[in-house]
């Protein structure tokens, strides 16, 4: 069942670093089911932004809730697995998989947090402990005929072409049966057809499990067709957010991004 209010709620973030100041301020929420997308010209902040929502930075200032699986959290402070846990999965602007697993094991280990098994049980294997490794092979496989990896199962990542890198990383990300799923440049590198390939895949992801989906891209086309709003920084200070016709007129943003983009 959906939450009633925003599934993400960040409230006036600020983070500095000594003396610079990364995040200034921003608030940010997102509502069950939305695709709303963090956009801004290099050094704007945005990887920070991610940074903190996800625990691997603590922010100065702010307050970062998280509404899923039944509950409301805060956020700061906590550690990355225990945010994880609580129902919010990132991907990585640089792709993080374990090379010289396979496909299908990459997906399990994204398992490990909605898993129960002990040491006693990895080492003695009760019929519980078995039955839930093969649960947890199923779901990863249904992850990965979802994605469209289904043929490499039993490849090992780092043999993977780039696309499917990046396919394996949200298929690693959804195993841990997010609420809310933070994709990093999830379309960096991609030539156009990966990246239609990539925009279908995320309405389906987001249709079927009922995902609310954050994500930073560089490539406009792709935000202005996928996403419901977006939010534009610069400097670490939020200078727009609205809907992404909205942005794309806002003299601002043209200013600080898309003209940006139009004068490369």
């Amino acid at each position: 069942m959906a939450e009633a209010g925003p599934v993400l709620d960040v409230r006036n973030l600020t983070m500095d670093f000594g003396g610079l100041r990364a995040i200034d301020s921003v608030s940010l929420d997102i509502m069950p089911g939305e695709i709303v997308a963090l956009i801004g010209p290099n050094g704007a902040g945005k990887t920070t932004f991610f940074n903190c929502v996800t625990g691997l930075y603590t922010p100065t200032s702010g307050e970062i809730l998280l509404s899923a699986r039944g509950q409301r959290k805060r956020l700061n402070g906590l550690k990355p697995n225990h945010i994880t846990a609580l129902g919010m999965a990132r991907t990585f602007q640089n792709i993080r998989l374990f090379p010289h697993m396979t496909v299908l094991e990459n997906v399990m280990i994204g398992r490990h947090c909605r898993t129960r098994s002990s040491i006693f049980g990895a080492i003695f294997r009760p019929p519980a402990t078995r039955q839930e490794e093969a649960e947890s092979i199923e779901i990863s496989y249904g992850l990965l005929k979802e994605v469209g990896l289904t043929a490499l199962v039993d490849e090992t990542a780092n043999n993977l072409p780039y696309g499917a890198q990046r396919r394996l990383e949200i298929a690693r990300a959804m195993a841990t049966e997010p609420a809310l799923l933070l994709l990093d440049e999830p379309a960096a590198g991609m030539n156009p057809s990966e990246t239609r390939e990539l925009q279908a895949l995320i309405l389906r992801l987001r249709e079927k499990h009922d995902l609310s989906i954050l994500l930073i891209e560089h490539d406009m086309k792709l935000v202005m067709s996928l996403s419901d709003r977006v939010c534009v920084l610069e400097y670490g200070t939020q200078i727009a957010q609205s809907t992404p016709e909205e942005v794309s007129r806002d003299p601002r943003v043209i200013k600080a991004y898309l003209g940006e983009e139009a004068d490369a």
